[in-house]
C-alpha cells in the first residue's frame, strides 16, 4: 500500500475513532432556526453549539455543508439557538427528520422577534443572534453570532444527546459526599 493510501486509511480510521469517542460526550440538544430571503422559516436539531464569549456576548454553531440548513445560514439573517427542555423530544426528532421548512414548526410555541427571527418561546432558553462571522473547516461551517436577545424559560431540565440517543438528567450530583466535591 502506497504512503498516500496509508495516510487516507489512517485518516479514515482516526475519524471513525473520534466519532466513537464523541458518542460519550453528552451535549444539550438545541434547535437552530432562521429564515430565508422570503421570510420562510427553517430549523434543524443541533448539538454542536456553544457560547463563544461573554464580552461581547456571542455563540457559535457548527453546521455540515451538506445540510440544507447551511444555505439558509449563509444567507446572513438572524438566527436563534433554542436550548430544548426534556419535554421537547418530539420536536427534536421532527427537526432532525425529513420534514422541511414550515413542517418543522408544527410543534412548540414558536414566535418571531422584531427582526423576524423565529425562536421557541417555550424553550429552556432561546438565544437570538445576528450573524458576525463564518469559517469553513473540513466538512462544516462554523457560524458565529452576536447575541441580541436571550429569552429564559422557567426551569432547567435539558434534553441531552449521548451515545446516539436522546436522554434526560435524573440525578443531582450536588448531594454526593464531600469526598467527590471540587477542592476549595
Amino acid at each position: 500500500m502506497g504512503s498516500a493510501a496509508m495516510q487516507t486509511s489512517d485518516h479514515q480510521q482516526l475519524g471513525m475513532e473520534l466519532r466513537q469517542a464523541m458518542r460519550g460526550l453528552a451535549s444539550s440538544v438545541s434547535l437552530i432556526a432562521s429564515t430565508d430571503d422570503s421570510g420562510n422559516r427553517f430549523a434543524m436539531t443541533a448539538t454542536s453549539v456553544t457560547s463563544l464569549s461573554m464580552d461581547p456576548p456571542s455563540m457559535l454553531v457548527c453546521i455540515n455543508r451538506g445540510a440544507a440548513f447551511n444555505k439558509v445560514m449563509q444567507g446572513g439573517r438572524g438566527f436563534s439557538i433554542n436550548i430544548l427542555c426534556a419535554d421537547h423530544l418530539a420536536l427534536a426528532r421532527l427537526c432532525s427528520s425529513r420534514a422541511y421548512g414550515e413542517e418543522r414548526f408544527a410543534q412548540g410555541q414558536w414566535r418571531r422577534d422584531e427582526r423576524g427571527t423565529p425562536f421557541l418561546a417555550d424553550a429552556q432558553a432561546a438565544v437570538v443572534c445576528i450573524p458576525d462571522a463564518r469559517y469553513a473547516y473540513g466538512s462544516h461551517d462554523i457560524f458565529v453570532g452576536k447575541v441580541v436577545t436571550v429569552h429564559l424559560g422557567e426551569a432547567i431540565d435539558p434534553l441531552v444527546y449521548a451515545d446516539g440517543s436522546y436522554r434526560v438528567l435524573k440525578e443531582d450530583v450536588l448531594d454526593l459526599p464531600r469526598a467527590y466535591a471540587a477542592p476549595g
